[in-house]
């Protein structure tokens, strides 16, 4: 008899830290006093209910709910930089793209690849500084839905009447374009340029956050042939869109105020939760605003 109350208690117990350990799905709700609004105007959301964390996503562009976990849209890959050349005016200075480059770039994969020569698309310097390639559209290769390395090549040989010249890339821009807006990609401080010689190792492609530089010496130096190479550039990325937090489990529930700026249809989202370890219960409220001029 002893054991069967030892028993019971036990069982009791047990079921009893259960029952505080189950994760309540959170009693939530949204209003506002109209659901149109003129651009400019502050709108108070009102809250009922006191759910551990409450995100608030508005709908603008980067901020809608639904995109929250959105890492891969098609885009088409578009490059700009600007350019300085320096002792001597010679078209020695090549553009290539490629979408063929995975893994360590070395000089045995970068010459094991296809590279084609866009250097018909760029505008490059004849003396003045940052002159601008203008926008490079890269779109039939990122049709392919692959990663697009670009890359820079210097050429120049021994038997130039004068010295080797100087190309300085002052500036580089990556750009995923869809629809009139784009996602950066990469800038030069962190595109991950490689650089590779294939001759004349003493002038190499120096690399800074800030520029791209060669030099290939002065009269009488050795042929050259240097590539600096960027990391693969994904056109179909795109940054997940994101919340604002409204409330998380140390805070109360409080009304907030938000203005829209420009006119338009916005599908607002709350998103309510309660979290208890790995387990969670949400609860979306969401609402459609119209914001006129």
């Amino acid at each position: 008899m002893r054991y069967f109350i030892f028993f019971t208690a036990g069982l009791l117990l047990l079921l009893s830290s259960c029952s505080k350990d189950k994760v309540e799905a959170p009693v939530f709700d949204v209003s506002t006093d109209a659901l149109h609004y003129k651009a400019g105007s502050a709108i108070t959301f009102r809250f009922s209910g006191n759910p551990d964390n409450l995100t608030f996503y508005s709908g603008e562009d980067g901020k809608k709910y639904e995109y929250r976990n959105r890492t891969s849209q098609p885009g088409k890959l578009q490059v700009q930089f600007t350019s300085l050349v320096q002792w001597g005016i010679r078209n020695n200075l090549s553009l290539f793209a490629t979408t063929q480059l995975v893994g360590k770039i070395d000089s045995a994969t970068v010459k094991g690849v296809q590279w084609t020569d866009i250097s018909n698309r760029a505008i490059f310097s004849t003396g003045a500084d940052n002159t601008p390639s203008g926008a490079i559209d890269l779109s039939d290769f990122s049709d392919s839905g692959k990663p697009v390395s670009v890359a820079f090549r210097y050429t120049d040989v021994k038997s130039t009447t004068a010295q080797q010249n100087r190309w300085v890339i002052r500036t580089f821009n990556a750009n995923a374009v869809r629809e009139g807006a784009s996602t950066p990609l990469a800038v030069m401080a962190d595109a991950g340029w490689t650089a590779i010689s294939f001759k004349n190792p003493q002038s190499v492609w120096t690399i800074t956050a800030a520029q791209l530089l060669m030099y290939g010496g002065a009269i009488g130096a050795e042929d050259n042939e240097d590539w600096v190479i960027s990391k693969p550039l994904d056109p179909n990325f795109i940054k997940s869109d994101v919340g604002y937090v409204l409330k998380n489990i140390s805070s109360p529930i409080a009304d907030f105020t938000y203005t829209y700026t420009k006119p338009g249809i916005y599908k607002v989202s709350f998103l309510a939760s309660n979290r208890l370890g790995q387990t969670a219960k949400e609860n979306l409220k969401e609402m459609t605003l119209t914001i006129e001029p």
